[in-house]
């Protein structure tokens, strides 16, 4: 609102003015008549006298620079040695023993086999005090069969009960027992075989 109120006071101001011819006077106030003034071109300045010609400089006639030889020492020599091996004789390797001969193929083992009908017992070999006291029993036994087919070695391995019958079975065996010997790489050997022999009464006497 105050800057409505400024605005209508200035134009009512401006057309106040124009009215009464304040504007005119203040225009012819601001309008002064225009004033000359003659200037004078001043004259160029002289010209400056030429500068005077250089001197003469008398230059030094050129003297080389004295020669300086610097000796260098000369790099020490190496000098290698080289020693060669002598020649060393030929060596000869010796000959390879010979291969050795193959083995010769080697038999199968055999065991020890019963020679005849002696091997084996009867009534007839019961002990006659044996008989008569109605032993019985069955004797185990453990004998050798020597590489000449005989019976070298026995024993009991096994009891039938009564000592008579175990004693009258390893000497029947070493008296008549016969083998044909057991044999390896083809060569008679010793073996060992074990036996049981049944003492029984089939008949009395």
């Amino acid at each position: 609102m105050v800057a409505l109120v400024i605005v209508a006071l200035l134009h009512v101001v401006i057309g106040y003015a124009l009215i009464t011819g304040l504007a005119l006077q203040v225009v012819k106030a601001i309008v002064k008549p225009l004033e000359t003034v003659n200037v004078k071109e001043e004259a160029p300045p002289p010209d400056e006298p030429p500068p005077p010609p250089p001197k003469d400089v008398e230059i030094p006639p050129y003297v080389p620079p004295p020669e300086v030889s610097i000796q260098s020492e000369a790099p020490p020599t190496i000098t290698t040695q080289t020693t060669v091996p002598a020649p060393q004789p030929p060596v000869f390797a010796p000959p390879a023993p010979p291969a050795p001969p193959a083995p010769a193929p080697t038999a199968a083992p055999t065991p020890a086999t019963p020679k005849g009908r002696g091997n084996s017992f009867s009534d007839d070999d019961f002990p006659d005090a044996s008989r008569r006291a109605e032993e019985s029993g069955t004797t185990r036994v453990s004998y050798v069969v020597a590489p000449d087919g005989r019976v070298t070695e026995c024993q009991v391995t096994q009891s039938s009960g009564f000592p008579r019958l175990d004693e009258a079975t390893c000497n029947i065996i070493k008296r008549r027992f016969r083998f044909n010997p057991a044999t390896r790489d083809g060569k008679p050997v010793a073996e060992t075989k074990t036996q049981p022999v049944r003492w029984k009464l089939t008949d009395a006497r």
